[in-house]
């Protein structure tokens, strides 16, 4: 099938190179003219054939709204957008409703799979109609791991990325849980090796997990993170999980925990941080703060 994809970046950009690797057609747009396939959105619409698809991949919040906000006077009848950035919830809700009134479909997608994706494939859940989720399923194949998992349609609009929201939540939760392990280790005098302690769990633990092989990646490049500023951001997902958890009256102890922690790392120099900040870079790219 045909695709428009705006916002390249390092999830986005990956995203397009693996589309095209199943045999389909991406055309991608994006700010930044050296990785953009077309100058502008308009020229993105103009090349796609009707109808049309269009997947969004920008920040959340301002970003994704001014895309939209362009989208629905670029896109006719039929067309369809989908919003596989980190968005609210409560904003695809409001999306849909505007892409609506000029018979504009919309699907969110809530994508997991960071600057490993392009190799390993893309955890997808989703929300919209099966009308127009179906629409986008090739798409969908594509981008997912090999396999029987990693692709979910969650239910109507908003469910992919509320799904993703609580996803982002539990791995907050289980990023604190091995930082204060590491932490632990590291203080305990009896420990000589901590990071071959992490790593011997690889194997036969009931902790083993992808992120702890990237913890120990992280140990690796730097044994005890003394490269790092014990400082680790939250990008809005964590909060979003734990208000969702006040509406629905559900406790959620470890996540909220672990999102206050983040909280604690802007004030000292955290060590648990460190660790934190060395997995979301491992995983995500994200960036990190050296050590002064």
């Amino acid at each position: 099938m045909q695709l428009g994809l705006i916002g390249l970046g390092k999830m986005g950009g990956n995203m397009r190179e693996r589309i095209r690797r199943a045999g389909h057609t991406v055309i991608g747009y994006d700010r930044n003219p050296e990785v953009s396939d077309v100058a502008s959105l308009a020229e993105l619409v103009e090349k796609l054939e009707g109808p049309r698809v269009v997947w969004v991949m920008v920040p959340a919040g301002a970003a994704t709204q001014s895309t939209v906000d362009e989208l629905k006077e670029l896109l006719s009848e039929g067309d369809l957008v989908v919003d596989g950035g980190n968005s609210r919830w409560t904003d695809d809700e409001k999306h849909a409703a505007e892409l609506g009134v000029k018979g504009i479909g919309f699907v969110d997608a809530g994508v997991s799979g960071g600057v490993w994706g392009l190799e390993n494939g893309y955890a997808l859940m989703v929300g919209g109609s099966d009308e127009n989720v179906a629409k986008v399923k090739p798409v969908f194949d594509a981008l997912k791991p090999e396999g029987d998992f990693g692709y979910v349609h969650a239910g109507k609009v908003g469910a992919g990325h509320f799904s993703k929201m609580v996803h982002n939540g539990i791995e907050y939760a289980m990023m604190q849980a091995y930082a204060e392990g590491w932490e632990l280790l590291e203080a305990a005098d009896s420990v000589t090796d901590v990071r071959e302690v992490f790593r011997s769990w690889q194997e036969g633990t009931v902790i083993r997990s992808w992120l702890l092989d990237l913890a120990v990646n992280a140990l690796d490049d730097d044994e005890h993170l003394a490269k790092l500023r014990g400082f680790a951001a939250d990008s809005g997902e964590g909060r979003w999980t734990v208000e969702a958890a006040i509406d629905h009256s559900v406790p959620l102890p470890a996540i909220t925990a672990s999102l206050f922690a983040r909280f604690a790392s802007r004030q000292d120099d955290s060590p648990q941080m460190k660790m934190i900040a060395a997995l979301r870079n491992q995983f995500g790219g994200h960036a990190v703060e050296s050590a002064k």
